[in-house]
């Protein structure tokens, strides 16, 4: 795939009525014009992206003649012992903080990480929960939300996601090393000062070197089997997680790998844990109109959430200005105007307000046209379902793909049902008998609410957590999709390379030659969460699934944009893999 790829969008869309004032009529009209506008704005964006790069690239390496090198031979001897309670319980263990793992981070602080191995395995013949220190696997959880830096996932046992201990604690007291790296994110400035160096894909490149780390010191980690390394994330970080899944081994990351001094090693994983992927990017917009086209309001807060320039490097600001208001970055619940709060959202999550907001007849127009994209794509994948059967959508977005949508939140409301639960009041599902018998998808996102207006990820006014991840190292956001580049009025809009749009979007790397594949998944994106159309996460199992790998996936009844919520069944899930006999 090329610059071919991403014009594409614009090729099919070209056809249809773009009636909004700031685009012409001629160009509604001509088909080939507008196709050639896409394919020259494209080109042109793709060259200024060349020279952007080459242009950084010198500066880097200017600065890389004065960096300090970092060793990349774990010290075993720098630790603390700390204890946490879980359950009335203690749980002890060894922390190993802030080691570097790579030769010449672009930021110390956000290409670190954390290491925490239970106590026990320092005892002769030590075990947890069946494993010793050399069967223990390493829990690898990231921090990452909103495509921003993610912070260490130190071990605590008051989570904001969970309500109790976080993963990393019921890890540790599950007999599992704790490897929790730092990761670059859109807003993280380099320890140069000057220059955002966590952009795509940056935040892969990280969580493949904090894993070549650990395979660099298989011998010299006190604890671990670095040949069952799980990852784990939510939301964006739930995308990196499944990104670092499906991409082991890849050679397209490893120019930037080098760069930052990663060690020389293997990057696969032995199993991907995603909650609620926001992933995809490129076909999400088309997804999340197909399931909410027709539903006007959305419930998004509308501040402009391109972010200033951090007080330091590393790290985010503690809020940023959106025109008149301030907007705080991090986690814990989001306070809205009218006195409400959204909690248990991912932290740096968009913002949401209680309210609706009526969308504008140009994102109205543009939920026509997305969701009219949708079914050729769908279509192109050559899905099936556990049964062989070839999952599709008719021109108007019925059909079996949507049947398979449809059976996934009707097992969800099964599940509610036999719990005890009294759906009665929902209009979306059809339940005779104590069996939910059929689920109307128009009144389900009616009932479920809008959150992003149209388009949700590309924006064409470039103003995304989306667009900003795929902007330039001046902090200059850019489209990556054909069909907002030619509806952004202003003249300088350019689009990200093909090459960067490749490397965050984990569909382009399963079943492809020299990419090893993590051989088990869980995948989780709750019956309420409309971040991102449930499609976007099903066609990631469902294209894992066709190509032979072991796939959990399901949408949790009562549960919106969230995760870490079921930690006893995720680890249970962990413990049924890495204690199953090895095959010969």
């Amino acid at each position: 795939m090329n610059l071919k790829h991403y014009v594409l969008t614009a090729l099919a869309v070209s056809a249809l009525t773009m009636p909004w004032a700031g685009i012409s009529q001629a160009a509604a009209v001509d088909a080939s014009a507008q196709a050639a506008a896409a394919k020259t704005a494209a080109a042109a964006s793709s060259a200024t992206a060349v020279k952007a790069d080459t242009a950084a690239k010198s500066d880097e390496a200017a600065a890389k003649a004065k960096q300090v090198k970092y060793s990349l031979k774990f010290n075993a001897k720098n630790y603390t012992k700390e204890t946490l309670q879980l359950d009335g319980k203690d749980v002890a263990f060894r922390a190993y903080r802030n080691v570097v793992y790579v030769s010449k981070p672009a930021s110390v602080a956000a290409e670190s990480m954390s290491i925490f191995i239970p106590e026990a395995y320092f005892q002769k013949g030590g075990t947890v929960n069946g494993y010793t220190k050399e069967t223990a696997p390493i829990f690898l959880p990231n921090g990452v939300g909103g495509y921003m830096p993610g912070e260490i996932k130190e071990p605590s046992a008051n989570d904001r996601m969970s309500g109790g201990a976080n993963a990393s604690l019921v890890a540790l007291s599950r007999g599992y090393v704790v490897a929790a790296p730092a990761i670059r994110g859109r807003t993280t400035v380099g320890d140069d000062g000057k220059t955002y160096v966590g952009k795509a894909p940056a935040l892969i490149v990280d969580y493949k070197a904090a894993v070549r780390y650990l395979r660099y010191n298989r011998h010299r980690l006190p604890a671990g089997n670095t040949d069952k390394i799980i990852s784990n994330g939510t939301s964006a970080g739930g995308a990196l997680s499944a990104l670092l899944g499906a991409t082991g081994n890849s050679k397209e990351y490893a120019a930037e790998l080098k760069a930052i001094g990663a060690a020389n090693e293997r990057d696969d994983i032995f199993a991907s844990m995603d909650y609620c992927p926001i992933t995809n990017l490129d076909h999400a917009d088309m997804a999340y109109e197909w399931m909410f086209n027709g539903v006007n309001e959305a419930h998004q807060s509308s501040a402009q959430m391109s972010p200033l320039l951090p007080l330091k490097s590393g790290f985010m600001p503690g809020a940023i200005k959106a025109g008149d208001t301030v907007v705080p970055l991090g986690p814990g619940p989001v306070v809205q105007g009218d006195g409400s709060t959204v909690t248990n959202r991912p932290a740096n999550a968009p913002t949401e307000t209680s309210a609706g907001t009526e969308m504008t007849q140009e994102q109205r127009v543009a939920s026509d046209q997305l969701k009219a994209l949708f079914p050729d794509y769908v279509n192109s994948l050559g899905l099936k379902d556990r049964q062989g059967h070839t999952l599709m959508l008719n021109e108007d977005g019925t059909g079996s793909f949507a049947d398979y949508i449809k059976s996934i939140y009707a097992a969800s409301a099964q599940s509610a049902l036999d719990a005890g639960e009294d759906l009665s009041s929902l209009d979306w599902l059809t339940i005779e008998n104590g069996l939910v018998k059929d689920v109307d998808l128009a009144k389900y996102a009616a009932w479920a609410t809008r959150l992003k207006a149209a388009p949700a990820f590309d924006k064409f006014d470039l103003s995304s957590g989306e667009n900003d991840e795929f902007g330039t190292s001046d902090n200059t956001p850019r489209h990556f999709t054909g069909f907002a580049l030619t509806r952004d009025k202003k003249m300088d809009a350019t689009m990200a390379t093909w090459d960067d749009i490749r490397r965050m979007n984990p569909l382009y790397f399963i079943g492809q030659k020299g990419v090893t594949v993590a051989p088990h998944w869980r995948i989780r994106h709750g019956a309420k969460d409309r971040d991102t159309c449930l499609a976007i996460p099903v066609i990631l199992a469902l294209t894992l699934q066709n190509n032979g790998y072991d796939v959990d996936f399901s949408s949790p009844w009562g549960k919106g944009h969230a995760g870490d919520y079921d930690l006893t069944e995720l680890f249970d899930w962990a413990d049924g893999l890495c204690k199953a006999p090895t095959k010969k």
